[in-house]
């Protein structure tokens, strides 16, 4: 098996994410949406992202793109960039799929997904979470997962400046 190739083929765009959707669809797939940066991957992210995908049968990450880090997080951001990410969640065996969006919100990307499950960390409430509405309108959940005391990115950040 070409693993390389494996990993390449999760990495999505508009006609590619289209077409799977639809497979996943037609074969009774339910669907798991979460998004975020996943700037410096580390094991807060790998445990929260592993109980997501464990909540449907297709995980599909959106990343923001690096335009869309630097205004979110600031200049100094993302430490790595948007293909490194994206080919680094591909690689991770519980995720089926991963898309860049440029804007803020993930808000237009979960209108194209519409995902069966909507996850998010625990940190946010579910009626707040982004989405969340086009979710629960077709009779989807949004959920959170606990995060993982002690471990972010800015931290890891944070460490590294001392």
């Amino acid at each position: 098996m070409n693993y390389f190739e494996k990993i390449n083929n999760k990495l999505l765009d508009g006609d590619g994410l289209a077409a799977w959707l639809n497979d996943c669809r037609k074969n009774g797939k339910k669907i798991v949406f979460s998004n975020g940066c996943f700037d410096i991957l580390h094991r807060g992210h790998v445990e929260y992202l592993a109980k997501a995908a464990s909540f449907g049968d297709v995980m599909v990450i959106g990343l923001n793109t690096d335009a869309s880090v630097r205004r979110l997080k600031g200049p100094s951001r993302p430490v790595n960039d948007e293909n490194a990410r994206a080919f680094v969640l591909a690689g991770l065996e519980f995720v089926s799929a991963v898309v860049l969006f440029d804007e803020d919100t993930p808000y237009n990307l979960i209108k194209t997904v519409q995902p069966d499950v909507l996850v998010k960390g625990s940190d946010y409430k579910p009626e707040n979470i982004v989405g969340y509405d086009i979710v629960t309108a077709k009779g989807g959940k949004v959920v959170t997962v606990d995060l993982v005391e002690g471990y972010s990115t800015t931290k890891t950040i944070e460490k590294m400046q001392k």
